[in-house]
């Protein structure tokens, strides 16, 4: 039964269509099988495997680590956009692209090691709710979606977060939340070097941008740390739209999510200026992009409070 199947999915043409590519897939003798191996989904992950509303997770992070580094040094909070942040100026941080902004993110906060980095967040998120859904971060995340993540992996896939959020955040929550080890979370870096103590080298983080991974950059991204074309590919805006179109050069299926319920989670597209679905809502029938409305494809959002 289809309904033991992705239980928090409707019984829509969506469902079918995943259930239906794996189906075949997966079958020996079919002439779409595809070996273990070459089995591999790529998904972004903010706005995509939870929310981003109203702003990125790790921008809601940098509000609050802001905050403290002000408070213990008003003179570091004099100029902007590090004054916006630690005043929480959100029309000020909408207005950034999302480039500068993650490179905001990346390259000025503390933490002189990724270890150090990584426990200042995990610190974070033990206390921190998120402002709209009164909840802990670490219940953000889709349940369609890591229910998605586990059937994949069922049948044979290797799942990959392709993220232009930044590399050592999500791996410091992506085993708890989606189950992933950090090999397999790829996002926005920065430049890194190695230092020594006595003869044990240690990587220092060099708050220098080394890799904004959006749009085009995804894919020279799961070339470089992949190493082969994904058969399936999930995002949620135009900055998802390159590596949709890398997977559909390879057979394979993308979707978009459509952020289209505002009674559940919140209704946007085309009028969010940080990362908007523009083209690909244009595109999508055109060039066979499954649309997946999270009101009508969804019977829940979250795990809690659903």
């Amino acid at each position: 039964m289809q309904n033991n199947i992705l239980p928090s999915w409707n019984e829509t043409p969506i469902k079918k269509t995943i259930i239906e590519f794996l189906g075949k897939i997966t079958k020996e003798n079919s002439p779409e099988f595809i070996p273990v191996k070459d089995r591999i989904a790529v998904f972004d992950n903010d706005g995509t495997l939870w929310t981003e509303q109203p702003l990125q997770v790790q921008v809601l992070y940098c509000l609050d680590r802001m905050r403290v580094l002000g408070d213990k040094d008003p003179g570091l909070v004099e100029t902007q956009p590090l004054k916006g942040f630690y005043e929480r100026d959100l029309k000020m941080i909408s207005s950034m692209t999302k480039e500068d902004l993650f490179t905001f993110l990346l390259t000025t906060l503390d933490g002189n090691t990724p270890e150090d980095y990584r426990n200042l967040v995990l610190e974070w998120f033990k206390n921190a709710v998120h402002p709209k859904f009164k909840f802990s971060y670490y219940n953000t995340a889709f349940k369609p979606q890591i229910e998605l993540l586990r059937y994949l992996e069922a049948n044979g896939f290797k799942n990959f977060i392709v993220s232009g959020g930044g590399i050592d955040f999500m791996r410091t929550i992506g085993e708890r939340i989606y189950e992933l080890p950090e090999y397999q979370i790829i996002g926005s870096s920065i430049k890194t070097k190695v230092e020594y103590d006595g003869t044990i080298p240690i990587v220092k983080r060099d708050q220098l941008l080394n890799s904004f991974d959006d749009r085009e950059e995804k894919i020279n991204n799961i070339n470089l740390h992949i190493g082969k074309k994904p058969v399936l590919a999930f995002g949620n805006s135009d900055g998802d739209l390159a590596m949709i179109r890398y997977t559909l050069s390879n057979g394979g299926l993308g979707f978009i999510l459509h952020h289209d319920d505002d009674v559940r989670e919140v209704a946007y597209d085309r009028n969010f200026r940080l990362s908007p679905l523009n083209e690909g809502l244009d595109v999508a029938e055109k060039e066979g992009i499954n649309i997946v409305s999270m009101k009508n494809d969804w019977k829940e959002i979250f795990s809690v409070n659903s």
